[in-house]
């Protein structure tokens, strides 16, 4: 979470000082940050090649932790342990999937219960359906370790 924010543009926009350092656009990921003498903090290569992308998957695979594989949705999040609970809304063709994230204990990975509409999965993971429909899934966090985020 750290390394996200630190990349993520709106931290280097947060104050009038912050924004006039940077000197870049706050919603457009920087190729690069100078680190020379009076370019300090200035961000560099704006609209670049893909950058944007990797950082929303990023954000939405390896921290929310919503991965899609061979058709099968899972969650896997690393988030921070002051995290108590987010929400993922997920479209999959004609279908919506109402994800909600509970993190009672703090911990921030480990997933010990996985419902979908109310009923146990013990796989942890569904096959996805294009077909229309609506599907809530509730997903509980549990015994992995304690981030120290």
């Amino acid at each position: 979470m750290e390394y996200y924010r630190m990349i993520n543009p709106i931290e280097h926009s947060r104050t009038k000082e912050a924004a006039t350092k940077y000197k870049v656009e706050p919603y457009v990921v920087a190729a690069d940050i100078y680190g020379q003498k009076n370019l300090a903090g200035r961000g560099g290569w704006t609209w670049y090649t893909g950058s944007s992308s990797w950082m929303y998957e990023a954000g939405v695979k390896y921290l929310l932790g919503l991965r899609i594989e061979q058709q099968k949705l899972s969650i896997k999040p690393c988030i921070p342990n002051d995290w108590k609970e987010y929400k993922i809304k997920y479209k999959h063709g004609n279908s919506i999937y109402n994800i909600n994230i509970i993190n009672p204990n703090g911990k921030y990975s480990e997933v010990v219960s996985f419902k979908l509409n109310e009923k146990e999965v013990p796989e942890k993971q569904i096959t996805l359906n294009p077909n229309g429909g609506i599907y809530n899934i509730e997903v509980v966090l549990g015994t992995g370790p304690i981030a120290h985020f």
